[in-house]
């Protein structure tokens, strides 16, 4: 799955390949994303290749090709789909109307999973909260082990197509791999929702908006509180 920007990204490159026999600039690819940053535009090249759809020939300026599309393409289809790897539930729990179930007298079928508070994702705030309430969740969303909800705030995952005010579902651990997104707790006590990357003793808290820096620790300040499995959306 790409996300939107990603996706525009992909299918920019390939006209422009079809209509010039050539790949558009960083430059160019920067001013038709309206990114902020040169940077931006690296990371979701990086992300397009890493999925398998460009490649990057070596020792060739400007140098791109694409090696697939995505079967659903289309611009318009692209803005309704947020393209990262959980689950994403929109509007009430989706457009289609949930299936009842005849033991809870035609309500939809969903778990309740504890809701902890905010989240940051953006300039970290203070570490989770205490249980707030509970919120319902599709059962096809979560697999097995124990599972808490938060509600997002700030704007850094945007390019992951998680935005300020969705609601993020978390399977609690303490363990994650290179490229998971993962609510991370830092000093013990600041908490903050970023993909996580490890290299040596180091661990690095990146953001998917280039307005924000990716940000390096010593493996004793970070903790692993859960990795993401999916989101919920209001309209």
């Amino acid at each position: 799955m790409l996300t939107r920007k990603q996706l525009e990204l992909l299918l920019f490159i390939n006209t422009r390949l079809k209509e010039e026999g050539v790949p558009p600039s960083f430059e160019e690819m920067k001013e038709a994303l309206n990114l902020q940053s040169k940077s931006g535009v690296h990371r979701l090249i990086v992300a397009l290749e890493e999925r398998g759809f460009i490649r990057r020939m070596a020792n060739r300026a400007r140098a791109l090709e694409i090696i697939k599309l995505p079967e659903s393409h289309s611009p318009a289809l692209a803005q309704k789909k947020t393209g990262f790897r959980p689950n994403v539930i929109e509007g009430n729990l989706g457009r289609a109307k949930p299936q009842a179930s005849p033991a809870n007298d035609g309500m939809p079928r969903g778990t309740f999973v504890p809701l902890m508070g905010r989240i940051a994702a953006g300039v970290p705030i203070a570490a989770i909260q205490d249980h707030s309430g509970n919120i319902n969740v599709p059962p096809e969303m979560l697999g097995s082990g124990e599972h808490f909800a938060l509600e997002v705030k700030g704007d850094s995952m945007i390019e992951a197509g998680i935005f300020d005010g969705d609601t993020v579902v978390i399977r609690k651990g303490d363990t994650a791999i290179n490229g998971d997104i993962v609510v991370a707790l830092v000093d013990d006590e600041e908490a903050t929702l970023k993909r996580l990357r490890k290299k040596g003793d180091s661990i690095a808290l990146e953001a998917a908006n280039p307005v924000y820096e990716t940000r390096i620790f010593g493996p004793d300040r970070v903790r692993v509180q859960g990795k993401l499995v999916g989101l919920l959306r209001k309209y």
